[in-house]
């Protein structure tokens, strides 16, 4: 029996893990600061995966906008939100929408599916200005498109609905809808830094894996909080598109509080990740 006890007690220890887990993984050779991406890199726009990474974005925004306006729809039909899934169901909708399609293209774009996300990498040089402007634009069309494929499928509904386009809500003030935006999309951006951290990643190798579930909560928690003020943005090309399909004077009243917001929000939260959190300033150059 003691043969056989050695015997089992060498064959436990013979092969170590090949991938620590946990923070077993963490070892100084594990992380090191990755250069910040330059301003204009000319090479990217000769690159396929550059292109494919925008049709990425482009495809993201689409899908986010059909799922999501028609959920928004949905509810605003209903004579009783009871017989609907409600506010809690178009915050469902938004966040495990993002939770699907951040999963879906992260390796091939990041998965920004929103300007205000891409903005605030750009801040904190996680990528060119060159990829973040293609970026922004392959979103907001993306946004476009789906947003115009609900309205054409349901062309009156749509007039008659509202089309999901982003307004502040009677009783507020275009201040309080301002703020709601900007400390939304601080949640939101605050979110994808801290799930995305590569420093974290080498740490915690659970990580990469699990990023898309906080960030799609987030976006979650952020709607059940904001939609009766604002019907909640934090995405410009979100707000875009939809009032780019229903075109009404009231649903471009307020189109500045859904840019203005989300992208300072989003400047807030790169400050608070690069400056207080990361303390890159204040690192020695040696």
């Amino acid at each position: 029996m003691e043969g056989k006890e050695e015997d089992v007690k060498l064959g436990a220890n013979k092969f170590t893990e090949r991938q620590p887990l946990g923070t077993a993984a963490q070892t100084d050779k594990d992380y090191r600061e990755p250069p910040p991406a330059p301003l204009f890199e000319p090479g990217e726009l000769h690159s396929w995966s550059f292109w494919r990474a925008g049709i990425a974005e482009f495809m993201a925004t689409f899908l986010f906008l059909y799922i999501t306006v028609l959920t928004v729809m949905g509810v605003v039909r209903s004579p009783s939100k009871c017989a609907t899934v409600g506010i809690q169901g178009i915050a469902w909708a938004f966040g495990g929408m993002i939770f699907a399609l951040v999963y879906c293209t992260a390796g091939i774009s990041g998965g920004h599916i929103n300007p205000a996300v891409t903005f605030g990498l750009l801040l904190a040089r996680k990528l060119s200005l060159t990829r973040a402007v293609f970026y922004m634009i392959m979103q907001c069309l993306g946004a476009i498109c789906g947003a115009g494929v609900v309205k054409g499928f349901q062309g009156h509904q749509y007039e008659v609905l509202g089309g999901g386009a982003n307004v502040v809500a009677a009783g507020y003030s275009k201040g309080v809808g301002l703020g709601a935006e900007i400390v939304g999309t601080f949640v939101l951006v605050y979110t994808v830094f801290f799930a995305t951290d590569a420093k974290r990643n080498a740490r915690d190798s659970h990580v990469p894996i699990l990023a898309p579930l906080p960030i799609g909560f987030a976006v979650f928690l952020v709607h059940l909080a904001t939609i009766p003020i604002t019907g909640t943005g934090i995405n410009p090309a979100r707000s875009l598109g939809a009032a780019i399909a229903y075109n009404k004077e009231h649903a471009w009243d307020d189109m500045w509080i859904f840019w203005v917001g989300p992208f300072i929000g989003a400047a807030l939260a790169a400050m608070y990740q690069q400056i207080v959190i990361r303390a890159i300033p204040f690192k020695s150059r040696a």
